[in-house]
């Protein structure tokens, strides 16, 4: 029952859900093995929402009996949910928005055989898009990810994390971070910034990796902090891009200027997990190669308080892309009791998608995750990722109203119509889009 609470222009009110997905679960911190198939459905749903925040979740039946709701009802907008099922706003918690164009060239040099390598070692990957970005205005970047948000929202995604990482230079990628802040700000939903400066090694650094992490460190991370340009730094270490040895470097510089830690690692090769997780990683992202001491030291983080437990962010729109006919080991990750999250990767070389529900149909059809566990690890184990759940990735009172409507009769369609968007509305805040 609603007590207490005047009515504003932004009071809403959701009826007559078919089934209202809330992620609500007693558990602290991110979902882990069965907890990660608990949807906290309500069936014939409804939701009230206060000045941007969850008031109550419930029945319709319920909402429509509560009497603060009948003496108000005439201030409340309604929105009439029949045969829609409603659930939290997607958490898109990894994604490159900052680039100047797609990457064409590598997308044929794929088709005809190329490896991810190989590409690199002939000019393109990642290096190719750092031209693009250097020469572009910050208007002209910020118009880039703004339409990548755009795209996102449209198919139910209401909080995203947005990656630098393609200037590779202390002006780039600060330029690439300020367009970043300037497209969130014309985006109804929310964004988590985050400096991706060891992306990989640039072209006039080859061979010199150390003074490259140096200015990643000492000039890159105290700009960006000092500037309150991003929440957290991320780091690419694998084959290709930087060493273990770099990568502590740089995560111990982000957690001595009060940034969060994320990382790229296991993508190409194995990347030894247990030196990292002192760090205290929000996520580390990829995962595509991993062992039993790897998941071992991922487990054990996450038994630890909920504050510090850390994620494992899966990207298989990537593994799809590049045609790479194998997938992270879904299974054997929940299994083990590693918290599991799902992600775009939305980039212009390696996941060129902004469909949060074409991961999930991956994630079932090639990581064999149920369509429960592929919309838990989408929501609020996305927000636990970028370490907002506390007001993001499920619908309990006093977290943000972000909610995805979607036009379908049953929660297993969102996965099950492959790269179809049945995404009928969205609001973020208590406001529809």
């Amino acid at each position: 029952m609603v007590r207490g609470i005047k009515p504003s222009g932004s009071t809403l009110l959701l009826l007559n859900i078919r089934q209202l997905l809330t992620l609500a679960c007693p558990s602290n911190g991110p979902r882990r093995g069965r907890d990660l198939s608990e949807l906290g459905l309500i069936e014939d749903g409804a939701v009230l929402c206060i000045g941007g925040r969850i008031v109550s979740c419930g029945k319709t039946k319920d909402a429509l009996r509560d009497i603060w709701i009948r003496k108000n009802r005439k201030k409340i907008r309604e929105i009439d949910c029949s045969g829609k099922i409603v659930l939290p706003g997607f958490v898109d918690s990894h994604t490159h928005p900052a680039f100047a164009a797609p990457r064409l060239v590598d997308f044929e040099q794929r088709i005809a055989g190329a490896t991810y390598e190989q590409i690199a070692a002939a000019g393109g990957g990642i290096p190719s898009s750092v031209a693009g970005v250097r020469k572009a205005t910050r208007a002209e970047l910020a118009e880039h990810v703004l339409t990548g948000l755009r795209a996102m929202l449209a198919q139910g995604t209401t909080t995203v994390e947005a990656k630098s990482g393609y200037g590779l230079s202390l002006e780039a990628e600060l330029k690439s971070l300020e367009a970043i802040a300037d497209a969130a700000r014309q985006w109804p939903g929310t964004v988590v910034p985050t400096l991706l400066g060891a992306h990989v090694l640039p072209h006039e650094y080859e061979g010199h990796e150390d003074k490259y992490v140096r200015i990643v460190c000492q000039e890159m991370i105290p700009r960006v902090a000092e500037g309150k340009l991003a929440s957290f730094v991320d780091v690419f270490c694998d084959r290709g891009a930087f060493s273990l040895a770099s990568t502590e470097h740089v995560c111990a510089a982000a957690r001595q200027h009060g940034l969060g830690v994320r990382a790229h690692v296991g993508q190409l090769t194995r990347s030894e997990l247990a030196p990292l997780v002192k760090y205290d990683p929000a996520s580390l992202d990829h995962l595509d190669h991993v062992d039993d001491d790897d998941i071992a030291a991922l487990a054990a983080q996450s038994a630890i308080s909920p504050a510090h437990q850390t994620v494992a962010t899966l990207v298989p729109a990537a593994n799809h892309f590049l045609g790479l006919g194998r997938f992270p080991d879904a299974r054997r990750l929940i299994d083990s009791g590693v918290p599991v999250a799902l992600a775009t990767d939305y980039n212009p070389g390696t996941s060129p998608t902004t469909s949060m529900p074409f991961v999930l149909s991956l994630a079932c059809t090639q990581m064999k995750m149920t369509p429960v566990e592929a919309i838990a690890a989408a929501t609020i184990n996305g927000a636990h990722a970028l370490r907002l759940a506390e007001r993001k990735g499920s619908l309990e009172p006093g977290k943000d109203a972000d909610f995805a409507i979607f036009d379908v009769a049953d929660y297993r369609e969102i996965p099950y119509w492959v790269a179809a968007n049945r995404c009928a509305a969205v609001i973020c805040a208590g406001v529809e889009t």
